[in-house]
């Protein structure tokens, strides 16, 4: 079989459930799937590589349901690594037993062991994703999760119906076990690891070595319309995406409905979702009928990254191409429309771009007043050496990372666990509201001050029902950097974001309490900050942290609980009898 062909299966199994492309209706069902955690060899970058995988797919299955859906995934681990699965974007309502992040909702499934993930995917719709949430694992275990909505999607044009969907997932090479890496930059104080390549569909293209073979086409025909469900699954980068001589329209985020706008190209960070229509309207000059598709990263920091690019095509299907294999024939000349690197005015404009819906049918429910504001810093830390050891940060130091200068430690135990038995209260939880002190947090060099943290497990805590505004501040302790900051257990609304340091006096004025994009995953800005609203209407312990895992390693992230309410359906459900022990 054709490597690039060797993901037509997957287009086959989502486009089966959604055949009605005015999506499909009918009662709630129980969707069961079931994952095995193994290795597998794959053959990428001159060499052969294992990988961990599910059910041996790189990338994994396809989770598709529709909205309203019960659904049931049995995952069983077959190796001898602790593992969780984490369903990114799925509220869980009062179902955080199934949200997955080791030991924040769960202990770990060990080996040989099974675990039963039981939600159900209501009032939700659109693309998301799902991923290993222990170490580093996501770097290959991560799928499409895709949720068909009961009603007509509210983009479409009677003229313009969709003809099929294309998944698009970027992911990452490494050229050594992951694992490998996280253990040395935390036993050592040394700083991220970087990949070797970036993938689409788990292609790296024609621009890395003994790569030609192994790129990415997605084959379209003229005149038709096309829906993209592109996914950021990447360990540690943002990145722009853009296809060649083509405009692309963005109607959905993080499976939430957006305003259509038009776009040459888009910025996604890791752990964000981004819908898309294509429409096949370029007659294509070249024989080999084909246009390049690439994605690049994001730079928005000093420290080293993978400056490499994939590169996967957009073939037309027309008539003296089909079957041939002419991969060597065709360009490695990027988009002109691809944006350069460093181009944060691209990103930070398209980003601005994004506007809820805020229809009758879709309403953006941003709450207009809030019970709470907390205002934490988002730091990159270097720890003083312990003594007795060796460091190889900068300075002979530890780097790590902090919210208000905590750095997140995960207990022994799952923190949902000890609140479900034991309660956590409103004045318990540690975690200071906000920052310790008072400085120019996005100015100047800040290398000199002293940047030790504290380290635990220090929790927010809100009653049911809260209204809380949370402001993420970035600050240039190292060096100012973008930080892809992933809340679970809600959606959100960005009522505003800047550069500089957030003033509590004068940039609330400024919010857009109209129609603000609601998501699962927000880009800090670069040396600045931004402001997201939440109503706390689903009890748990749900985990907030930067969606860079090795910024997650060190620390950057702590943990939102939502107590109970006062009604049998605002408390959350029992532990499930098969829930792992630690």
């Amino acid at each position: 079989m054709d490597r690039r062909q060797q993901f037509l299966p997957l287009v086959l199994v989502l486009l089966l459930p959604v055949l009605c492309f005015q999506p499909c209706y009918g009662s709630s069902v129980t969707r069961r799937f079931r994952f095995n955690l193994e290795w597998k060899k794959v053959n990428r970058l001159c060499t052969t590589k294992r990988l961990l995988t599910v059910n041996g797919q790189f990338p994994g299955p396809t989770i598709t349901v529709n909205e309203g859906d019960d659904v049931e995934i049995k995952v069983t681990n077959r190796v001898a690594k602790n593992t969780t699965i984490h369903w990114h974007g799925i509220k869980q309502k009062r179902t955080g037993w199934a949200d997955g992040p080791a030991y924040v909702t769960q202990c770990p499934i060990g080996r040989g062991q099974s675990y039963t993930y039981k939600f159900t995917v209501a009032e939700q719709r659109g693309t998301l994703l799902w991923h290993a949430h222990y170490s580093w694992q996501r770097a290959s275990v991560y799928g499409a999760f895709i949720i068909n909505p009961r009603l007509p999607y509210p983009f479409i044009a009677p003229n313009r119906p969709i003809h099929a969907e294309i998944p698009i997932i970027f992911g990452e090479l490494w050229d050594k076990e992951v694992d490998d890496f996280e253990a040395t930059m935390l036993a050592t104080g040394a700083g991220a690891a970087i990949s070797v390549a970036y993938t689409i569909n788990g292609f790296p293209g024609p621009l890395y070595p003994c790569s030609a073979k192994d790129t990415y086409t997605a084959t379209v025909e003229y005149g038709k319309t096309y829906m993209l469900r592109v996914i950021n699954a990447a360990l540690g980068d943002e990145l722009f995406f853009s296809i060649a001589k083509h405009t692309l329209t963005v109607v959905e985020v993080d499976a939430v409905y957006t305003k259509p706008f038009t776009t040459t190209a888009i910025m996604i960070a890791p752990g964000q979702t981004t819908t898309l229509l294509l429409t096949a309207d370029q007659l294509p000059a070249d024989p080999t009928a084909t246009f390049v598709m690439a994605a690049t990263p994001y730079v928005t920091s000093i420290f080293p990254f993978d400056n490499s690019t994939t590169m996967g095509y957009l073939k037309y299907n027309t008539t003296g191409t089909s079957g041939k294999d002419r991969t060597r024939d065709l360009s490695v000349k990027l988009p002109e429309n691809l944006p350069k690197m460093e181009d944060t005015k691209f990103a930070t404009t398209f980003t601005n771009k994004i506007k809820s819906l805020a229809s009758s049918q879709y309403p953006c429910n941003v709450p207009k007043t809030i019970d709470r504001r907390v205002i934490t810093t988002i730091s990159l830390n270097l720890q003083d050496c312990p003594q007795n050891k060796t460091c190889t940060g900068y300075d002979g130091k530890m780097f790590m990372a902090s919210m208000n200068n905590q750095s997140f430690l995960r207990p022994s135990t799952s923190i949902l666990e000890t609140h479900y038995r034991t309660g956590l209260g409103t004045g318990s939880s540690g975690f200071p509201e906000r920052p310790l002190s008072k400085f120019d947090y996005t100015g100047g060099n800040a290398s000199t001050m002293n940047t030790n943290m504290e380290f635990g497990s220090r929790v927010i805590v809100v009653p049911y029902g809260t209204k809380i505004e949370i402001v993420l501040q970035g600050t240039n302790l190292l060096a100012p950097e973008n930080h892809p900051i992933h809340i679970h257990g809600h959606n959100f609304y960005v009522v505003g974001t800047g550069f500089g340091n957030f003033d509590e006096s004068r940039d609330p004025k400024g919010y857009n309490l109209v129609d603000p994009p609601e998501r699962n995953t927000v880009g800090v800005p670069m040396g600045g900050w931004a402001a997201i609203r939440i109503e706390a209407d689903n009890p748990g312990v749900w985990f907030v942290h930067c969606h860079f895992e090795p910024h997650t390693s060190w620390g950057l992230a702590t943990g939102f609980v939502v107590q109970d309410g006062p009604l049998p359906s605002q408390r959350l459900l029992p532990p499930p009898k098969d829930l792992p022990a630690c």
